[in-house]
């Protein structure tokens, strides 16, 4: 759960305000173990085998895969059907994460324009 966002600019909040939101935020962030970056894809598969069903049509699936944002193109890893709620929630958290840190970092700008940064 992200905390409100500072309503006003950041110039003219008080300093107390943002090393209060910055510590709200940081709460936020919560377990780093528990963030994947990168997006599930779901794909249908064909076995190969010629008198299967799936060479005339959409294929066997679908199976997900993780699409890691770190590793070169083209390098998907399967997800088994009982991680992709897991895969889910981490990919969410990830992008939870980096707006948190973004907004951590834009406060510590602020700071460090006033000579405030601790």
């Amino acid at each position: 759960m992200t905390p409100p966002k500072i309503r006003t600019d950041p110039g003219t909040t008080s300093t107390e305000d943002l090393l209060a939101r910055r510590r709200a935020l940081a709460e936020t962030i919560g377990d780093p173990q528990r963030v994947l970056a990168g997006s599930l894809v779901e794909q249908h598969r064909r076995c190969g085998k010629p008198s299967c069903a799936c060479t005339g049509g959409d294929g066997h699936g679908p199976y997900a895969y993780l699409s890691p944002r770190q590793v070169e193109r083209g390098r998907l890893r399967y997800v088994p059907a009982r991680l992709v709620a897991v895969v889910r929630h981490y990919l969410d958290r990830s992008g939870e994460v980096e707006a948190a840190l973004a907004e951590i970092s834009a406060i510590n700008v602020e700071l460090l324009a006033r000579r405030e940064l601790t």
